[in-house]
């Protein structure tokens, strides 16, 4: 399961600062973590592991000891195995918000809005970034008052929609 991406080295010791919106790391200390190296899913095993800020996951894995290491695995989507993921939390809780990108949003009587290409997380408000089908861009917000359904299988999410929103 996807749990995040690297963005950066941290320091010079090989440590990297991960994106993630996951707080599984709060019950779990996993022994390994895997990357994704183009196209090939490497496992690392991991030294240390902890949150800089809520969105922010630090790891050190072994053999990874310099900044020119860290460089190597950049924007490398990170993995966990799911022997290390308790039953009672959820997928989406594993992966956050961003698992819902390239869901089709539909609203409540199931007309296609449009496909969930983004999420912005710079404020306090969530807000899903949907292209519709003529590429019109709509900012929805991501919140449960107005999801009606997930359907995991289908990568679809139906949705009550305030009245206007999407001719803002």
């Amino acid at each position: 399961m996807q749990i995040g991406q690297i963005v950066k080295p941290h320091g010079l010791q090989g440590e990297l600062a991960v994106t993630t919106h996951s707080d599984l790391f709060d019950e779990i200390e996993p022994s390994c973590l895997i990357c994704e190296l183009d196209g090939i899913y490497v496992p690392f095993f991991v030294e240390d592991l902890r949150y800089k800020n809520d969105d922010t996951l630090l790891v050190k894995f072994e053999g990874i000891d310099s900044s020119e290491d860290a460089k190597e695995l950049i924007k490398a989507p990170l993995f966990i195995e799911k022997k290390y993921v308790p039953e009672e939390i959820g997928q989406n809780e594993v992966e956050g918000i961003d698992y819902y990108i390239g869901f089709r949003l539909l609203d409540a009587k199931g007309a296609e809005i449009g496909t969930i290409e983004g999420v912005d997380d710079s404020s306090e408000n969530v807000l899903f970034l949907v292209i519709g089908p003529q590429d019109q861009e709509y900012y929805i917000p991501a919140t449960d008052e107005y999801i009606i359904e997930i359907n995991d299988e289908k990568r679809t999410m139906s949705m009550t929609l305030p009245e206007g929103l999407l001719d803002l």
